[in-house]
């Protein structure tokens, strides 16, 4: 939390929502579904791939943030299982930003000690996109600061089909199949589960998001579309999460007074 306030001046408009941020009720792992590229470049006249661009902007702002608040887990939903139906220019588009996005931020990777990950089916990946993200994610794995965890090629339905799959096995050999085992086998395996669900343009759906892991998170929903999203729409997320009361089923504990020094209470006759 100090990291973030030591780059932000008193008079700047994120400083004071940055201190009003509780440190000690952080989210331990936040979930983004970056949606509006498109919609963002269509009100511009520009085509899709432009708001495509934009949107890396608000991605290194997102990540440095939760960096420097000190959080565990980072989760960016950047392309789904389903994405694949988009035109093709769109998609090979799309791969050579990722490739320009991590050779660029490699070095602020490191400087502020995050770890990379990818998760969701990479073997069907273009090899030169495999290449790179494997090339990443060896480059930072002896950080130990936030874990920055790409969703790509990415479909929650499709990673528990992965999990049950090996699972299947496991029976096989006797083992005992519960929740925790089903987690074990997620592609989040050791990973806090997301306590904070964004998502970007007001669209009311999880989008096949990480269906088992966001079973008790909180939602946040802004009309911001992903490529105006800034550092102050994220930090609002986070105050509002704060306000939650998060009871995961349970109920609120209520202090009542003994019963031997209640008040007695008078009953009218009638």
């Amino acid at each position: 939390m100090k990291a973030l306030l030591d780059v932000l001046a008193p008079h700047d408009p994120d400083y004071s929502l940055a201190r009003a941020i509780d440190p000690d009720r952080l989210p331990e792992h936040i979930a983004i579904i970056m949606d509006g590229n498109g919609r963002w470049a269509r009100r511009r006249s520009l085509p899709r791939v432009a708001g495509h661009k934009a949107g890396i902007q608000p991605v290194r702002a997102t990540v440095e943030t939760c960096a420097r608040l000190g959080l565990r887990a980072l989760t960016l939903y950047a392309f789904s299982v389903e994405n694949w139906k988009r035109p093709r220019a769109e998609v090979e588009t799309l791969w050579r930003l990722l490739h320009l996005y991590l050779r660029r931020e490699l070095a602020e990777m490191h400087r502020h000690d995050i770890r990379f990950t990818a998760i969701g089916r990479i073997d069907e990946l273009p090899g030169f996109v495999r290449q790179e993200l494997q090339s990443t994610i060896d480059s930072t794995a002896a950080n130990s600061g936030l874990q920055l965890n790409l969703a790509i090629n990415y479909g929650g339905r499709a990673e528990l089909v992965d999990a049950v799959k090996a699972l299947v096995d496991d029976a096989r050999r006797g083992a005992v199949i519960d929740e925790a085992a089903i987690s074990a086998r997620l592609y989040t395996a050791g990973m806090p589960d997301p306590d904070l669900l964004i998502r970007t343009s007001g669209e009311m759906r999880v989008s096949n998001f990480l269906l088992w892991q966001i079973a008790y998170a909180e939602l946040y929903v802004t009309e911001t579309l992903w490529p105006d999203f800034t550092r102050a729409e994220l930090l609002r997320a986070i105050l509002d999460y704060q306000k939650r009361d998060r009871r995961f089923g349970g109920i609120q504990e209520v202090n009542l007074p003994d019963a031997d020094v209640m008040e007695p209470v008078s009953v009218p006759s009638r």
